[in-house]
């Protein structure tokens, strides 16, 4: 099987669960986690492609600091390939604050000067490894260095390489619209986005509706993710809706992420589109369970068992 590379973020994510926002009024309050620990989307992608037994080359940019040693040592021990981490010693990596209320929703304190902001197209390799047969770029919006000429260059590069191009998404940061980046969305062949980042680029509010204008955009097909229901797939030949999974929700950090490993999974094992689908609903319901982004590991036997035991309750 063609192997898979990621590019995106690697940061550290300070993490407080719960997060009230009592705090501010009483000045101090008590929360039952305060840890420290690596995320970013890209490295969340790799990290749940690597437990699931592949070996994914992550392409990202660190500084070269405590943070940076620590995402290092991260994919050394996860079993994510280090051939493209970049550094940069005149800049920090990423550190987030990731504040967790009690239902689980996430609000982040970032770092605009950090690594987060500043990978650029020069950090990307002109030639993908021979192995790489799916390439998937974390968050378009993410880095304001990559914006629709780039992304639609780097995209296009891939694809004349022979290579399965997906994308995911963050919110918009500068009142984008599907519209304008119908150069970069021409060029994806799966192309990701929660319901809420979709409604925000299209000004339609229905998963079905969100698909079909990223579709009108160039996409070849729009998976809309839709938190605890599930996610919805249109291509021009087929659509459907996969209904989520029943878990207890910790915390959402990583959910999309861990969503978009289980698709990518799927799409490097030849599967259909709504097994595709299916593996990335039970990664993203796995996920939730913990407070962080991928401090347990999301295994196989973990996958197959959830959509097993979903397919008793449904039958």
């Amino acid at each position: 099987m063609k192997n898979i590379m990621i590019i995106g973020a690697a940061v550290g994510d300070v993490l407080v669960y719960p997060a009230s926002p009592e705090v501010f009024a009483a000045g101090s309050w008590p929360a039952k986690e305060i840890l420290l620990s690596t995320g970013g989307d890209g490295l969340n992608e790799a990290t749940v492609l690597a437990d699931l037994g592949k070996s994914p080359y992550l392409c990202t940019l660190l500084g070269k600091d405590k943070m940076g040693e620590m995402v290092r040592a991260h994919c050394e021990a996860r079993g994510i390939r280090k051939d493209f981490l970049q550094y940069d010693q005149d800049i920090p990596t990423g550190l987030n604050v990731v504040l967790v209320q009690e239902n689980g929703e996430r609000s982040f304190l970032t770092n605009p000067a950090s690594s987060l902001r500043k990978l650029k197209r020069e950090h990307i390799p002109r030639q993908f490894p021979e192995d790489v047969g799916i390439l998937c770029l974390a968050s378009i919006f993410v880095s304001p260095c990559l914006e629709n000429q780039e992304l639609s260059e780097i995209f296009a590069r891939a694809k004349e390489q022979g290579l399965t191009v997906c994308a995911d998404m963050t919110k918009r940061k500068k009142g984008e619209t599907a519209w304008d980046m119908k150069e970069t969305f021409s060029q994806v062949d799966y192309l990701f986005a929660n319901q809420e980042e979709g409604q925000l680029l299209t000004g339609k509010s229905a998963p079905e509706e969100i698909a079909h204008a990223l579709l009108e955009c160039g996409a070849g097909c729009a998976v809309i993710k839709t938190g605890g229901k599930g996610c919805y797939i249109k291509n021009k030949k087929e659509a459907f809706a996969i209904p989520g999974f029943s878990v207890e929700c910790v915390d959402t950090t990583g959910a999309g992420d861990s969503f978009c490993a289980g698709f990518l999974y799927g799409l490097s094992e030849k599967k259909d589109l709504y097994t595709c689908g299916l593996y990335g609903n039970a990664c993203g319901a796995l996920a939730v369970r913990q407070v962080g982004a991928c401090r347990e590991k999301i295994l196989w036997k973990d996958v197959d068992k959830i959509i097993k035991e979903q397919g008793k309750k449904n039958g």
